[in-house]
């Protein structure tokens, strides 16, 4: 083996990785004490404050998703050494991640293209991590970087270089749906993004036989029972062919869990088997276009007449409403309220539309709108206007609580935005080294170049952190446990990464990358939307760091 990388370096390899994520939760706990004494005096959080200082709350919440992705990396890299699994072709990549982030964390963390978090902002001292970061610079340098380059070539074919450290029934699944994915969805995915079309109900007939929107619901309710961890696993594999797949199970999985958790006995019965069967396909109506992020201003109000709830009001950024056969629809139903406190849920069923009349059902009408990328499920704006809902709709035939019911399924929405995140970075780190193999200038392949061979190794390596992070807040979820945290931190990651990788595989592509005819052109659009919807990152890293600076509240 070819490699500056010596046994006993590949042996060191997770104690030194366990010594990064340690230097940078170091950072971060100074970090965070730092803040607090200017944003949370005596202990409690100021939220006027932290708007104002919301550039630094927002690094501190970079810095610590940061953090936490390079000690699920340790974890993992420690786990895999137990079984004896540990392998050059994970250590390397596991190693340059952990110098780059711990680099960035030096000297400067992007939280956007021109928006850096420093040391300064946050409070901490660089100094502490310079002696670690030494120990990985060996593992980042050209020659380590097209080593990767070398492991990726050899490893195509394979579901992921990284996908090691799923137990048996993961591997199946994971085996299951990327060859499915290779199969149905990665050949004629560029057609419809081209074509504007909706994805082919055939294929979805085909996703519901492979119990795809039942997934995560108990086997009681006709699902399959199985975690989050499975869940993420079936979306990335599927969004690797195509996000707009990847995307199908998250209305389901959005409407499942409220109806699980917080539907009548009734509502139970009617609509989760349906669900589960994708007899029912369900969307999520909740944003606005006055509203944005800001749920608890919503105006759309449903008023109770005659037996039953009457909505008028508009709604927007509504995916795969036309085919939709059950709305999960977020309304005011306390017209004296101007908070979170006056909303209600209402699932609200609706005859399916299509392209020539998308809303056939008195009281609504709307349009597609028009988008650059993730188009394979259209989005689309409605206005009601007296339409009618069964009395008995109400989730949980409970009033005013509406928002915090909602509240609950963001963890696995954001988990399962991480997981299709992944997958669109997997799929753009697949085409860039096909192209850089395959593709000859000044007598060599591109990835013989050492910037062609930096982005495919960086590419791969953010991949296995993002992924290992996912895996965690997944399996945090599925113990039971309170995720919010896990899962923003998750998703602002996965968000970015996609965005970066689809980024770079563009440029390895150079200007045949920019022709619409590539599906690199594709995944540039689709990678663009990860970092606004469910949470932009904005509103992610606010959330992050209120949860870090007020006590894990």
């Amino acid at each position: 083996m070819t490699s500056d990388l010596l046994p006993d370096r590949l042996a060191d390899a997770p104690a030194r990785l366990l010594a990064a994520a340690e230097v940078a939760e170091a950072c971060v706990a100074e970090a965070r004490a730092s803040l607090a004494a200017r944003i949370a005096p005596e202990g409690r959080l100021d939220r006027r404050i932290l708007d104002a200082e919301q550039r630094a709350a927002h690094g501190l919440a970079w810095a610590a998703a940061y953090a936490e992705t390079l000690r699920q990396t340790a974890d993992w890299a420690a786990d895999l050494a137990r079984a004896g699994t540990w392998d050059e072709a994970s250590a390397r990549p596991a190693l340059l991640l952990a110098h780059e982030y711990l680099s960035q964390l030096a000297g400067g963390l992007p939280m956007s293209q021109g928006e850096m978090a420093r040391p300064v902002d946050l409070g901490f001292d660089p100094a502490r991590l310079s002696p670690v970061i030494e120990t990985l610079a060996p593992d980042a340098t050209a020659q380590a970087r097209h080593r990767i380059v070398a492991l990726l070539a050899e490893a195509r074919g394979r579901p992921s270089l990284e996908a090691s450290g799923l137990d048996d029934t993961h591997q199946a699944i994971l085996d299951q749906f990327t060859a499915f994915a290779a199969a149905r969805i990665a050949p004629f995915a560029h057609g419809w993004h081209l074509a504007d079309q909706l994805i082919p109900l055939a294929l979805i007939d085909e996703l519901a036989g492979l119990g795809v929107f039942g997934l995560t619901l108990p086997e009681a309710h006709g699902g399959a029972g199985l975690g989050k961890v499975a869940m993420c696993v079936v979306s990335e594999a599927l969004s690797r062919g195509y996000i707009g797949v990847g995307s199908l199970g998250t209305r389901s999985e959005i409407a499942a869990e409220l109806i699980l958790a917080h539907g009548t006995a009734d509502q139970k019965a009617r609509l989760l088997p349906a669900i589960a069967s994708g007899a029912m396909l369900p969307t999520a109506v909740f944003t606005e276009p006055e509203a944005g992020s800001d749920l608890a201003s919503l105006r759309t109000r449903a008023v109770r007449q005659d037996g039953a709830w009457r909505v008028t009001g508009a709604k927007t950024w509504i995916t795969h409403a036309a085919r939709a056969d059950l709305m999960t629809l977020l309304v005011r139903t306390d017209p004296a309220s101007a908070d979170h406190r006056g909303l209600s849920m209402l699932l609200a069923q609706k005859p399916r539309g299509d392209d020539g009349e998308p809303f056939p059902a008195p009281g609504m009408d709307g349009g597609e709108i028009a988008v650059i990328g993730y188009r394979g499920m259209k989005e689309y704006e409605i206005a009601f206007d007296d339409f009618a809902v069964p009395e008995d709709a109400l989730l949980g035939g409970q009033e005013g609580q509406g928002f915090v019911q909602l509240m609950a399924t963001f963890e696995s929405a954001r988990i399962q935005t991480a997981a299709r995140a992944i997958g669109v970075a997997q799929n753009a780190l697949d085409l860039a080294l096909d192209y850089a193999l395959a593709r000859r200038q000044f007598g060599q392949p591109l990835a013989a170049f050492p910037r062609v061979a930096d982005k495919l190794a960086m590419m791969a390596a953010e991949i296995l952190g993002a992924r290992r992070l996912a895996w965690f807040s997944a399996r945090t979820k599925d113990a039971g446990r309170r995720c919010d945290l896990e899962a923003g931190m998750a998703k602002l990651i996965a968000a970015r990464i996609a965005w970066a990788c689809a980024d770079n595989a563009l440029q390895i592509h150079g200007g045949a990358g920019f022709a619409v005819e590539q599906p690199v052109s594709r995944l540039l659009a689709d990678a663009r939307i990860l970092n606004i919807f469910e949470g932009a990152g904005e509103i992610q890293a606010q959330v992050i760091a209120r949860r870090l600076l007020d006590g894990g509240n």
